[in-house]
């Protein structure tokens, strides 16, 4: 069968630094009627769960390990068996969700797997290849799909923009030098599926990037 992707927004918080916002993730479900991964684990795990239906789960991939993007990550994994997948230089956010002390919390022994740089996730006839692009974390990747046009930039990349870097373990230089030498070297054409909000292209975004230098986005 022909790889397709599914689209979900669920709704719930991103908390950091002391504060607590109200905010929409999308979450991108890439297979086929047999077998498909989900992208990015947020808020709901029953409507993620329910639209994945009896496809095989083969994965949990998450963009980076902000508690908006991986809050939903254990509770699928234990329901379904799939294993979940972070980058190692978020960690420390993963573990801010999921404490490593297994007193305090029930789904501690859910552990991510280690995504690196290069990787090749393979699903419904296609790959999807990691790309790290550290700046809105340090972990922070995205998944590169050619076959099916598009990259999944979780919050590295946006309709207007890079991800915000106003707070902790974030980097705007950084942001600006993963854009650069990553996403904005991928066809033109290619749809940027974003982890909130709309979705955009690298061409429409590429033009802008003296722009996003001068306001220090």
């Amino acid at each position: 069968m022909t790889a397709r992707i599914d689209h979900l927004v669920t709704v719930g918080t991103f908390s950091l630094d002391g504060g607590t916002w109200d905010l929409d993730n999308n979450v991108w479900i890439v297979g086929d009627d047999t077998e498909c991964v989900v992208i990015d684990a947020a808020h709901d795990a029953d409507a993620i769960l329910k639209a994945v239906g009896d496809r095989k789960l083969l994965a949990i991939l998450c963009t980076h390990g902000h508690n908006d993007h991986i809050g939903a990550a254990a509770s699928v994994s234990a329901a379904t068996g799939a294993p979940v997948w972070l980058h190692p230089a978020d960690t420390m956010l993963w573990e801010m969700v999921f404490p490593a002390d297994a007193a305090a919390s029930a789904t501690a022994t859910t552990r991510p797997n280690a995504l690196k740089n290069g990787q090749r996730i393979a699903v419904a006839g296609i790959e999807l290849e990691v790309l790290h692009t550290p700046g809105h974390s340090p972990g922070a990747v995205c998944f590169s799909a050619p076959a099916l046009g598009t990259v999944f930039s979780g919050d590295t990349l946006f309709h207007g923009g890079p991800g915000a870097t106003g707070r902790s373990f974030s980097d705007f230089p950084t942001i600006i030098d993963s854009i650069t030498t990553t996403l904005l070297t991928l066809p033109a054409a290619t749809v940027v599926r974003t982890g909130h909000g709309q979705s955009t292209l690298i061409g429409d975004e590429a033009g802008h990037l003296e722009e996003w230098i001068a306001r220090g986005h």
